[in-house]
């Protein structure tokens, strides 16, 4: 399969770097199933487990914020180990601690500081260690190992819960400690280039600044959009098919069980179709894919509008979670690719805190049908944003492609 003749392409660790993540991703056993834990293992009712919950996760944001400069000052190696291990201690706490409700709150906001941090630095020592030309397909790469490693952990976590909440923990811990372990033995300190310019001529002498790099910036504030309507799904189709089509909660899981499966079944073959496309276009058909999934949900809700809406958007959310990334890694200095990956882990981290929660107000005032249409009205806002922004080539394309919708100026900032 030419699929895996690339991957034997990529630097070993990054190989080493993907089945690390994939591992990673399988044994979060802890976070999906949290409030069980903390209403049944610790005696909290569903509002205080709920309202530590929240408090906990601003570390995603936290997380999200340290790991730009951890990677820059301290490399990229030191903050996947960092986060690793703040991840495994947050919840070593939690599982043997036996203290007051703010205790569990601070213990998960460690955790979760060190999840937060991972995703930023594994895109970065990605741009790190790939040419242009093989950003997009590791990106991919590593999007599919995430998915189908989020699709295995839940299913995993059930079962050690059903048997030990302490083996839960256990499993999450120890999957963390061997990735751990992996990255140390095979994941190199910082490799850097002492001229960028040699790799990729499109990252601009005088542009390690912000404002240098303010085409990327606005690019990645855009994307905020494009999340908007992932976020606010994982929060709005649970309660659809429960309180409004009066259907199983076991039929949720169908939803993530597409998902998953659209990922991995067509992630790289898309990532083979997107070449030879400027990063405007991927980004405008990604929020036509979003807009057309919510478009069947809003005009015609029921349970195989929900089921295929899922496809669509999906393959939506695949374009948006390589072009992003791969972005940022042509076009920002390497003294600042870690802050701007940072900046894109944060815009996920801030959704994931409000989406939810100014959805919840709208739902309980009006019911869902305006809750889906906000929803739909995000990608739209996020297409003309990116139809306005001046978005340079992006490295793997050959000089003069897609001109219309990607060159910029020369002497652009």
């Amino acid at each position: 399969m030419l699929w895996v003749a690339r991957f034997k392409e990529l630097p070993l660790a990054l190989r080493v770097l993907f089945l690390a993540s994939f591992v990673n991703r399988a044994g979060m056993f802890v976070f999906p199933l949290l409030a069980v834990y903390l209403v049944r293992g610790k005696d909290l009712s569903p509002g205080e487990a709920g309202l530590l919950i929240s408090i906990g996760s601003t570390g995603l944001l936290v997380g999200s914020l340290l790991s730009g400069p951890l990677c820059d000052l301290r490399g990229r190696r030191t903050a996947l180990l960092s986060a690793l291990i703040l991840n495994a201690a947050g919840y070593l706490g939690l599982a043997l601690l036996d203290g007051a409700p703010w205790t569990y709150a601070a213990l998960l906001f460690v955790a979760l500081v060190g999840m937060g941090m991972f995703s930023p630095a594994s895109n970065t020592l990605v741009a790190d260690l790939t040419t242009p030309e093989q950003r997009p397909f590791a990106y991919t790469i590593s999007y599919v190992g995430n998915n189908l490693g989020m699709g295995v952990g839940p299913l995993l976590g059930g079962v050690a819960a059903a048997y030990s909440y302490h083996v839960m923990f256990a499993g999450n811990i120890l999957a963390g400690l061997l990735c751990a372990a992996m990255i140390t033995l095979w994941v190199p300190r910082d490799r850097r280039t002492k001229n960028p310019e040699d790799v990729n001529p499109l990252k601009k002498k005088g542009g390690s600044g912000p404002l240098g790099h303010h085409h990327v910036l606005l690019l990645v504030l855009v994307s905020f959009f494009y999340v908007v309507p992932l976020i606010g799904l994982e929060y709005a189709l649970p309660l659809a098919v429960t309180t409004v089509l009066h259907d199983s909660a076991g039929l949720v899981g169908a939803v993530y069980t597409i998902n998953s499966v659209v990922v991995v079944s067509l992630g790289l073959l898309m990532e083979k179709h997107m070449r030879g496309y400027g990063t405007k276009t991927l980004l405008m058909v990604a929020g036509l894919l979003w807009t057309l999934g919510l478009c069947v949900i809003v005009f015609g809700f029921s349970l195989p509008a929900l089921l295929l809406s899922t496809v669509v958007w999906t393959l939506g959310e695949i374009i948006v979670s390589v072009v992003v990334p791969t972005y940022v890694a042509d076009h920002v200095d390497e003294r600042r690719v870690g802050s701007f990956m940072a900046l894109n882990g944060f815009v996920l981290g801030l959704a994931r805190l409000v989406v939810p929660v100014g959805l919840g107000v709208l739902w309980s005032a009006d019911g869902y049908r305006p809750v889906f249409v906000t929803l739909l009205l995000a990608p739209l806002i996020g297409m003309a944003g990116f139809a306005l922004l001046r978005i340079r080539p992006s490295a793997a394309l050959k000089t003069g492609a897609d001109p219309q919708s990607e060159a910029a100026p020369a002497n652009t900032p």
